[in-house]
């Protein structure tokens, strides 16, 4: 069992940065890989990045050199730092668990925080 919270979340302006933590409960938190997701009003939750238990990255176009998905295996932690936001960025984000490899489908993940809002004016 795992259990993730977010936190970091904000309202910023266009053009700069958060940082937000997803720190997780657990042992072996060092053998999931734990993404970041993040879902408008109105929209479907979609995929951001993700950092697999080998290590490995991956992110979403829209957010490519913009953010970047980091983790500390000894705090049991997740980061996700943002720069360049944009007023699109605009959501709640989430962050997710799967004792796997990265997948971009929230469907595969298992564990979930509750959320952070991330607003971006312009």
């Amino acid at each position: 069992q795992v259990q993730l919270v977010e936190s970091g979340g904000g309202l910023v302006q266009a053009g700069g940065s958060l940082r937000l933590s997803c720190a997780a409960s657990g042992r072996t938190f060092s053998m999931y890989t734990v993404g970041w997701f993040r879902q408008a009003p109105g929209k479907e939750r979609e995929f951001v990045a993700a950092r697999s238990n080998s290590g490995s990255s991956t992110y979403t176009g829209s957010v490519k050199g913009r953010f970047t998905i980091s983790r500390d295996n000894a705090k049991n932690t997740v980061f996700l730092q943002m720069n360049s936001l944009k007023p699109e960025d605009t959501a709640v984000y989430f962050c997710a668990a799967r004792y796997s490899g990265s997948s971009y489908l929230p469907e595969n993940y298992d564990y979930w925080g509750q959320g952070t809002q991330v607003t971006v004016s312009s």
